[in-house]
């Protein structure tokens, strides 16, 4: 296998990876690292996910940058720690808001495709785990297997994901029995 045949997994952050905040029924951001608080399941996964010789690069939208609601030194906080507890490749941030129409902000695929080009990965055999229909539809629009964690939301549902599970863990096991690992 090439360096460019590789599949890796892409994960969400807030929800998928760790703990998010809902109000009114939607996730939010957490806006220090000592609220990081990593979702049940999720080192299990990542180890799992890495063994197998998956590279796992997170890809997350931080609009509370763009708003004035956390510093990019808080949300690098949070990332320095997050690396120290998961064997991740890279953590891609987008600090944009949807008014600023970046390439980069999910449901726009840029932080996926950007990643892939650095790591040498295959979008089309990589996968793309979100608990919100913007990651799903980044994903889509990557050309990745899109796995949905339903967290029941007050929210719009991806429109086809590949997979819906519960759980980052069940999203992990889902992969791996497919990929035969």
């Amino acid at each position: 296998m090439t360096r460019d045949d590789r599949a890796g997994v892409f994960l969400d952050r807030d929800g998928t990876l760790i703990r998010a905040p809902v109000i009114e029924g939607r996730p939010g951001s957490i806006r220090d690292e000592a609220e990081l608080e990593l979702e049940p399941g999720a080192s299990d996964a990542c180890d799992a996910l890495e063994a197998a010789g998956f590279p796992l690069i997170v890809v997350t939208n931080q609009p509370e940058i763009a708003r004035g609601a956390s510093s990019r030194t808080a949300v690098e906080r949070i990332h320095v720690r997050l690396l120290e507890l998961l064997p991740l490749d890279e953590i891609v941030v987008c600090p944009h808001d949807d008014e600023d129409d970046c390439p980069c902000r999910k449901p726009k695929p840029g932080m996926l495709i950007d990643a892939a080009e650095r790591h040498g990965l295959d979008l089309s055999t990589s996968y793309m785990v979100g608990d919100r229909w913007r990651d799903v539809e980044a994903g889509q629009r990557a050309g990745c297997t899109t796995v949905f964690l339903n967290r029941e939301y007050s929210e719009t549902m991806p429109d086809r994901p590949d997979v819906t599970v519960r759980t980052v863990g069940e999203a992990a096991a889902w992969i791996l029995a497919r990929e035969g690992r």
